[in-house]
């Protein structure tokens, strides 16, 4: 692991995922415990010690974590796995008190140009799958009437409000960015005058009700109306998920 400093210091951190390795948690899990303990620290002058990496998508790909905040958030874990994690904080302590040798210059080097490579990669394969969904709107069929086994946007919105509580705010992620997200089944004409001939996207009821189900399926309830999603930035209401 490369020991991470933040700028104009030389504080040791330790990432999530070395976290979730050490722990044997998901790491999704851990970055949903990080998420709140962040939440219940709010203003603690502490949460400036906090780093962030995202990849090219926006999705958090690491929480970077002092040693204050690293003991704060493994305090509700068993003895063996603070232990772990305090004995793993020792040793990057002792490391960063030495001047790094040539060899450990090189491997970080080389493990920073692997990371610069690999957001590369994803930002293409990002930027190909855009260009693929452009073109796969140009294609798509339109239609005078929306079919009766297809829904807006507003009323996948309606449905999902009153099937899980989900906000709009969830419903756009979910039908746009999510990268499951389920395929428009097409288009159709806004028949109202002041629409001037636009369009909008309908999607399979079919389609939209398993996309869904799937989503809430890997959601994690951390209250009895509050989740989290491994993919969606904070937390979001959720209701009614055993009747999913």
């Amino acid at each position: 692991m490369t020991i991470a400093k933040f700028q104009g210091g030389d504080t040791v951190t330790m990432t999530s995922s070395e976290i979730a390795e050490l722990t044997g948690k998901l790491h999704a899990h851990v970055i949903r415990d990080i998420r709140a303990m962040l939440e219940a620290l709010k203003d603690d002058p502490v949460l400036d010690h906090v780093r962030e990496d995202k990849d090219a998508r926006g999705y958090t790909e690491n929480f970077h974590l002092n040693r204050e905040l690293t003991e704060t958030l493994i305090t509700g874990y068993s003895i063996p796995l603070r232990h772990k994690v305090i004995r793993r904080l020792h040793d990057l302590e002792e490391q960063a008190a030495r001047p790094m040798t040539q060899a450990e210059i090189t491997a970080a080097n080389a493990n920073h140009l692997v990371a610069v490579e690999r957001q590369q990669r994803e930002q293409q394969v990002a930027l190909e799958r855009i260009e693929r969904r452009v073109e796969d709107l140009s294609q798509t069929v339109v239609w005078d009437h929306c079919p009766q086994n297809c829904q807006s946007l507003t009323r996948v919105k309606e449905t999902m409000l009153k099937r899980h509580g989900l906000s709009g705010a969830v419903v756009d992620y979910v039908l746009r960015v999510w990268p499951s997200q389920p395929n428009p089944a097409g288009m159709v004409r806004n028949g109202h005058e002041e629409a001037l001939g636009s369009q909008y996207l309908v999607w399979s009821k079919h389609h939209v009700t398993a996309a869904f189900h799937r989503f809430v399926s890997e959601s994690t309830m951390v209250t009895a109306t509050q989740a989290t999603h491994p993919y969606f930035e904070g937390r979001f209401r959720l209701v009614q998920k055993a009747q999913s």
